[in-house]
């Protein structure tokens, strides 16, 4: 029977979720650790340019990693990989030495397949094992995956790799690829698999490669615990347990439990990787999973919303995520222009001569409800809530610009509702406004209810405008909001954007119209 090897990726493919930032201690005692597991390639992490620090898992040469690994143990290969997107140099790399590196993965897309070639030659003639990973695998036609086959057939690669860079490949194109690979592959070429697992084909996939007798030797890639971006990677714990039942293998399980146990646990609870809905749908319509996270992190789209913003993507843009492109993506998504020319006519005649009281979900509109209801009696405003309809306050009306906080309050019908237009699935409104002529400017908080709505007051001929409950965001998230399910999942880091540009947009609103902060705000 042909030889099954195991490559662990943790330090690598997992770092995509702390920014590779594991610490010192924690690389050296998951490397000993992995080892001690008895796997038989471990990778270390990326190799590129960089400024080198001892707390990421990210290597400019030799030098760096072999303090890291020493002493260096034998019955496993170290790996770093190469991309070809920003591959370091081979003068800086230099020749193979007994203390670093032993094999190289080198990953390209289809347009630096001819770089990749020379790099990989030349990466050899050093004296390197050197694996070949064609990234987005199942991007190529037949008759391309083929042509790359016989290509690298042509170079003394140690392995060639199917790599479902998206976690869409199911079971019966995955089978097709492993054939046509084992069937063109120079014979003495390991072939190895590289899972995502987005839509949890990873287990199925990798255990079926496994028993196909194929004619060659075969290495699966796995993370422990699953760690890695998005809906992360094969598990090494789960994988390798079933290496031990069906194939004889003998890896020791205990020491990867320990890894999760005294490392991996904090960074998950941290910052989740595992399956989720978005990324299903960004594997669904053959997105980069980085589109998904990016959307996710609005926290404004609905199933169907994010199904359909996924769809809008062109489809040479789909493959390769760009930051730029979502955010346009999302925009346009989100203006889906109407004329409300009429809705401002009939709010602007209602409103002529009445103050305005705008109430967001903070907690303050508990702490200082005397303050407000004092307000109130004095000046009996038009009083508008944020996407939600308070409990101890009566309102005019709700402005809404979130349709998963939308729903929540369709169907009452004791408030008067104004709506954005990009809340395509909204039902029972009363009056509905362009989203984009009262959108924030800057993306990350574009859609924030308390700036559209002065926005959109300002475009009314509104002069002065008071304001309670919207306090800001608390980094903390805990009890910051009056109703449950008015929450927010995002960073401190994000949190604290968030805050200082909302604070900005109410800042530049200076001179156009008077901004009165009723209660504790973090924008005042």
């Amino acid at each position: 029977m042909n030889k099954i090897s195991l490559l662990d990726c943790t330090l690598r493919d997992g770092g995509y979720v702390n920014d590779w930032h594991f610490g010192e201690k924690a690389i050296r005692n998951i490397t000993k650790k992995m080892v001690k597991a008895g796997v038989e390639y471990f990778e270390i992490g990326f190799v590129r340019e960089c400024d080198y620090s001892v707390d990421y898992s990210l290597f400019d040469g030799n030098e760096s990693v072999s303090k890291m690994i020493a002493p260096k143990q034998s019955g496993t290969k170290y790996v770093g990989m190469i991309d070809m997107g920003k591959p370091i140099s081979l003068e800086k790399l230099g020749r193979i030495r007994e203390d670093g590196f032993d094999v190289f993965r080198v990953i390209f897309k289809k347009s630096k397949i001819e770089e990749a070639y020379t790099y990989i030659e030349k990466l050899i003639g050093l004296g390197y094992e050197v694996f070949a990973q064609a990234v987005g695998t199942d991007n190529y036609s037949d008759k391309e995956f083929i042509e790359l086959i016989e290509k690298f057939n042509e170079l003394p690669i140690k392995a060639f790799y199917i790599v479902d860079s998206f976690g869409l490949i199911k079971k019966k194109q995955f089978t097709r690829l492993v054939q046509i690979a084992d069937n063109n592959l120079r014979e003495d070429i390991t072939l190895g698999y590289h899972s995502h697992n987005n839509m949890q084909q990873a287990m199925g996939n990798a255990s079926c490669m496994t028993e196909m007798n194929l004619k060659r030797d075969i290495v699966l890639d796995a993370c422990v615990f699953g760690m890695g971006r998005g809906a992360g990677n094969l598990n090494m714990e789960l994988f390798a347990e079933y290496m031990n039942e069906n194939f004889g293998k003998h890896y020791r399980i205990e020491p990867m439990l320990e890894i999760i146990d005294e490392y991996l646990n904090d960074i998950y609870r941290e910052s989740f990787w595992g399956y989720s809905l978005p990324l299903y749908l960004s594997a669904s319509n053959a997105c980069h999973p980085n589109y998904a996270i990016y959307f996710a992190s609005k926290g404004t789209l609905t199933v169907k919303s994010y199904n359909e913003i996924l769809k809008s993507i062109p489809k040479e843009d789909k493959a390769l995520y760009s930051k730029d492109k979502a955010e346009e993506v999302y925009k346009k998504y989100q203006e889906n222009f109407i004329d409300d020319r009429d809705v401002l006519k009939e709010l602007e005649n209602e409103w002529t001569g009445r103050e305005i009281l705008l109430l967001g979900p903070g907690r303050t509109l508990i702490e200082e409800k005397d303050k407000i209801d004092k307000y109130i009696s004095e000046h009996n405003p038009i009083v508008i809530a944020l996407n939600f309809v308070p409990d101890s306050y009566r309102c005019d009306y709700v402005f809404s610009c979130h349709m998963r906080r939308y729903k929540n309050i369709q169907e009452r019908n004791d408030v008067k509702k104004i709506i954005t237009s990009n809340l395509r699935e909204a039902q029972n409104y009363d009056y509905m406004v362009n989203f984009a002529s009262y959108s924030a400017e800057h993306p990350e908080i574009m859609e924030n209810s308390g700036v559209m709505c002065v926005n959109f007051l300002l475009s009314l001929g509104v002069k002065k405008v008071s304001i309670a409950g919207l306090d800001g965001y608390d980094t903390s998230n805990k009890g910051n909001y009056v109703n449950s399910g008015l929450e927010y999942d995002f960073s401190p880091e994000v949190l604290n954007l968030r805050n200082q540009l909302i604070k900005e947009e109410f800042g530049n609103k200076s001179g156009k119209i008077d901004v009165e902060f009723l209660t504790e705000s973090m924008y005042r």
